[in-house]
């Protein structure tokens, strides 16, 4: 019996440190990767909320000319989101000329991915800004990084 368990093959106490450290290694460049794909996919939601809004204000913009008396309430009440896209997010438009406007979504306490985050859609630019898109969260320092 002692015998058999002598000619028995395992795996050294080196060996295994070497997979603990390659899988570490793997684990540091693949978390902050990670991170920032569910940051994006977090914001998409901001993103698709500001589109609508904005949709909702070119349609109003068009069929008066104008966008006086015009409120966000207004343009939550016709978009018709979801409650948990409402709960999420607080919306406001800064501007008041159509083609100058900032749309902006700021999250609440009850975003998974943290209060104060913003995302905005500049109709200047035609483009979005902010968290997930061009700032994200350094996972290391807590802090938020810009591309």
């Amino acid at each position: 019996m002692l015998r058999k368990l002598m000619n028995q093959k395992g795996f050294t106490l080196v060996e295994i440190l070497v997979v603990v450290i390659i899988v570490a290694i793997l684990a540091a460049i693949a978390v902050p990767l990670y991170m920032r794909y569910v940051e994006k996919a977090r914001s998409s939601e901001a993103q698709t909320a500001l589109s609508t809004i904005r949709k909702t204000y070119e349609i109003y913009f068009q069929q008066n000319a104008t966008l006086e008396g015009f409120t966000i309430e207004d343009a939550l009440k016709s978009s018709r989101l979801g409650s948990g896209t409402t709960k999420s997010w607080k919306f406001e438009v800064v501007g008041n000329q159509f083609n100058n406007m900032k749309y902006i979504a700021t999250s609440t306490q009850d975003f998974p991915g943290g209060e104060g985050r913003q995302v905005m859609y500049d109709s200047a630019e035609s483009k979005f800004h902010g968290y997930g898109i061009d700032d994200w969260t350094n996972p290391d320092t807590g802090g938020i990084e810009t591309d």
